[in-house]
């Protein structure tokens, strides 16, 4: 069976959901909790910031090379157990993590926290397939990108709370009792796996096919239009707009705002009309915020930043929850492990791609690569020229999603129709 059905009762329905919202929060906390410590780390390590920075890297860099082997390891050893090693890596780099005596261990301890990340992140995502029902796949989807927008929008403010008051290891002491939790409820809860370990895992070219490489090659380009407004938006705030840095955090913050409040409601949208539809939505409304961030903001300020923000994020949270259902819905269960690898490994490469050629598109579009030293203008000719690029990115995506060789999705709309 790939569902939990009525004989499962409600309190391990429940006891399912938190664990793997658990696991998904923390992957994402892990990911941003640690860079309001950089500073406090400079200081306490006497270290520049380069070597610093290495603690944000080290888990990044992790998560993204072992997104993959998490999951042929899980098609091959069984999900829930993999899932609870993930679990026991990830609470033991985090103990190491926060009794780290020297930066290096830190370091270290970090890339095996990334690791743990991994597991968590790829197989929750396995596990809530395999336990939702067949009507409700879009909805379980939408809670996961909700859950992972809250652990990634509270990773700045609970760091920034915990370290003046206890210094900068309790940002890893405070995940323990959290993983601890999610272990707990992981293993008395979770369904157990029918596979033997000697079951071998299937190849990567063996669950690629044309509808799965062009839900990959979509994620990598939403991936990293949604980076660019991290990077870029805070440029253009301060820079460009004149904000101050508490300003700034504010407007910075509404993005994760609305990922919180429509990921659910996103994922009952793909339940309902069915995953290409919603996803075709999505991807358009994605490309219309990324060309309005172009434009608007230039007209209007501060406002027309937000009415961008407000137009993009809900297009994000509903292609997010269409894409995962579509990739995941016709795979069998022995493959969805890998799949869901490739899906986490493809979304990395798109964050790291936006992060850096959005970046250098920024900087070409200032006419500097020192662009604090830049005028408001030329800050907006760099906004300008990269969300351009953005949207750009978004019409191909459509291009592929509208054009592309996927008709299982066309098919399982008419199934849920």
């Amino acid at each position: 069976m790939d569902t939990i059905n009525s004989p499962r009762s409600l309190t391990g329905r429940a006891g399912i959901t938190i664990a793997l919202s658990l696991a998904t929060g923390l992957a994402s906390l892990g990911t941003s909790i640690a860079n309001i410590a950089l500073p406090e780390l400079a200081t306490a390590f006497a270290a520049p910031l380069p070597q610093v920075q290495a603690v944000t890297v080290a888990y990044l860099g992790s998560l993204t090379v072992c997104v993959v082997a998490a999951g042929r390891l899980a098609d091959r050893f069984g999900t829930k157990a993999m899932l609870v090693l993930g679990l026991v890596l990830f609470a033991s780099a985090t103990g190491l993590c926060a009794a780290a005596p020297t930066l290096s261990v830190l370091i270290a301890a970090r890339t095996f926290q990334g690791a743990g990340a991994a597991f968590l992140m790829t197989l929750a995502m396995a596990l809530m397939r395999q336990t939702a029902g067949e009507g409700q796949i879009g909805r379980a989807m939408g809670l996961l990108g909700t859950v992972s927008a809250i652990g990634t929008a509270l990773g700045p403010s609970l760091g920034g709370l915990l370290i003046p008051l206890s210094g900068w290891r309790a940002i890893f002491w405070v995940q323990l009792p959290i993983a601890a939790l999610a272990l707990i409820l992981a293993v008395s809860f979770l369904p157990r796996d029918a596979c033997c370990a000697d079951t071998k895992a299937p190849s990567l070219w063996s669950v690629m096919s044309r509808s799965l490489a062009g839900s990959l090659l979509v994620n990598v380009l939403v991936a990293g239009i949604m980076m660019t407004t991290l990077v870029v938006g805070p440029f253009y705030l301060g820079l460009g707009l004149g904000l101050t840095v508490p300003e700034v955090g504010a407007v910075m913050a509404i993005g994760p705002v609305i990922s919180i409040v429509s990921g659910v409601p996103s994922g009952r949208l793909v339940d309902a009309w069915g995953s290409g539809r919603m996803l075709v939505i999505g991807l358009a409304l994605l490309g219309v915020g990324a060309l309005m961030l172009a434009i608007v903001p230039g007209v209007i300020g501060v406002a027309g930043y937000v009415l961008s923000v407000l137009v993009l994020t809900p297009g994000y949270q509903l292609f997010q929850a269409a894409n995962n259902t579509a990739a995941l819905s016709d795979v069998a269960k022995d493959r969805r492990g890998t799949v869901s690898g490739l899906l986490g490994l493809s979304r990395n490469i798109g964050l790291i791609a936006g992060a850096s050629a959005m970046g250098l598109v920024f900087a070409l579009g200032v006419g500097t690569t020192d662009v604090t030293q830049a005028s408001a203008s030329a800050i907006a000719s760099g906004m300008r020229l990269t969300f351009l690029t953005a949207g750009a990115g978004a019409v191909a995506a459509f291009a592929l999603a509208v054009f592309g060789p996927d008709r299982r999705r066309a098919e399982a709309d008419r199934c849920q129709s």
